[in-house]
């Protein structure tokens, strides 16, 4: 794999908690950067793809029925 350098700025607060992290998982201040970056694409990719979904049940008319959704405000109501 094909890696590429780049910078970014943060606070100097945010730079030593993520030295202190990686310090205590003996990871780099680059490994760090690199898992939280991985999950950030992930989860944003997921999320995009979900409302997608959403977008195209709901283009095709199917929502859930009042009934459905009485079941579920039903199940946090109580919580």
């Amino acid at each position: 794999m094909d890696t590429e350098a780049f910078t970014i700025r943060s606070d100097s607060k945010k730079v030593k908690q993520l030295d202190k992290l990686a310090s205590q998982m003996d990871r780099s201040r680059n490994y760090l950067v690199n898992q939280a970056i991985d999950q950030l694409l992930e989860i944003h990719a997921w999320q995009i793809e979900r409302t997608k979904e959403g977008i195209k049940a709901a283009d095709e008319g199917r929502f859930a029925s009042d009934t459905e959704m009485e079941r579920i405000f039903n199940k946090y109501e109580d919580s």
